[in-house]
């Protein structure tokens, strides 16, 4: 006989992996927020670092959209709370992504710039 989890245990455990990710998501990113331009020596790393945390931030958002739109348990009807701050926390989502596209931009042109027109990556 199969021994099963306990459903507290298997949504700690998603609930741990989701904060997880969070938290790995705000490390690569936080370079990005403190800086105001870059060194070229250190450009290359940032410029990585940033582009694997918003690309994290992408899945992130499909997953909720696709959680939003396509859930998986169609038999049930979902709260209305929850399909209120499902949709508030994939548009404040979407908003950080455009928000850390639009900062690395800028970060990466004012070292580029302060650089002799030399691109940084």
């Amino acid at each position: 006989m199969e021994k099963r989890t306990p459903p507290a245990l298997k949504r700690w455990t998603r609930i741990g992996l989701f904060i997880a990710v969070w938290v790995v998501i705000a490390w690569l990113l936080y370079p990005l927020l403190v800086l105001d331009s870059t060194s070229t020596v250190n450009a290359k790393e940032y410029f990585y670092r940033s582009a694997i945390g918003i690309a994290m931030m992408i899945i992130m958002f499909g997953k909720t959209l696709t959680d939003l739109l396509f859930p998986l348990d169609i038999s049930q009807k979902k709260a209305l709370s929850y399909t209120v701050l499902l949709t508030i926390y994939s548009l404040v989502l979407a908003g950080g992504i455009i928000y850390m596209i639009s900062r690395a931009i800028a970060v990466y042109l004012k070292s580029s710039t302060s650089t002799d027109g030399v691109l940084p990556f």
